[in-house]
């Protein structure tokens, strides 16, 4: 089972990689069991600074295993599948998904429960549960208004309609589009530049953004102010490294 969800390590961040590409990574409870032991792992780890989710083989993920619907799945307790996505969620470091090929339903939850959605530009998205008259307890009826718009969010649910990487990056599910032969070099370039940075303040910016989430403007701001971290142990190094500094 541990090899379903592969840890890959660089200087300052980490790739997961699900790992069923002859079952275009389909979710099964084992697929997240897996996931949610490298997310314990991770959320302790102070060496990584940025974490990238991608897909083994030809796509992110083709989203819940339909079979193992089917046949009845072993959930560990109710909730348990959100449960595990809210704790991707709530990593101290910024979470990238990296999408290419298929991201449907399931695999589009596990992909809003990362702090943004880069795509390849032969990424496809799209929520499928009314297709089989099913409802989303992954968090998708809540992740995805908040990531493109209530009536966004709707039309998609409503239809289950299939996007591309261009409609995604149009109504702000995907961040931007990168062409597949640029994907992993863009990748590998973007999570470098984020762990380049403080991890102090990516885990303070984070717990920030978390707490004021949907409040008034004026209460954020105050929040803002009140709730300060003020710097980090980094601060001094980083400063005094500075080129340009004066005195």
């Amino acid at each position: 089972m541990d090899d379903l969800v592969l840890r890959e390590d660089h200087d300052g961040w980490t790739i997961l990689s699900l790992n069923r590409p002859d079952k275009l990574n389909a979710l099964t409870v084992d697929v997240f069991r897996a996931l949610r032991a490298q997310i314990e792992l991770l959320a302790n780890d102070h060496t990584v600074r940025c974490v990238v989710l991608r897909g083994a083989g030809k796509c992110f993920s083709a989203g819940h295993d339909l079979g193992d619907i089917a046949t009845g799945e072993a959930v560990p307790s109710r909730g348990w599948h959100s449960e595990t996505l809210r704790m991707l969620e709530r990593l101290p470091q910024p979470v990238i998904a990296a999408v290419h090929g298929h991201c449907y339903t399931g695999a589009l939850e596990v992909a809003l429960a990362c702090d943004f959605i880069v795509a390849a530009d032969n990424a496809r998205f799209g929520d499928t549960h009314a297709k089989w008259a099913l409802t989303p307890i992954w968090g998708m009826s809540q992740r995805l208004p908040r990531r493109v718009g209530v009536a966004t969010a709707k039309r998609l649910m409503f239809t289950a309609d299939m996007i591309d990487a261009v409609e995604a990056e149009r109504i702000g599910l995907a961040e931007y589009v990168v062409p597949l032969a640029d994907f992993e070099r863009e990748i590998a370039a973007l999570a470098s530049r984020i762990a380049s940075q403080s991890a102090f303040s990516h885990r303070a910016n984070k717990r920030l953004l978390a707490a004021t989430d949907g409040m008034p403007l004026d209460a954020g701001l105050q929040w803002e102010i009140l709730e300060n971290e003020g710097h980090g142990p980094d601060f001094a190094e980083r400063v005094a490294g500075f080129g340009g500094r004066k005195g």
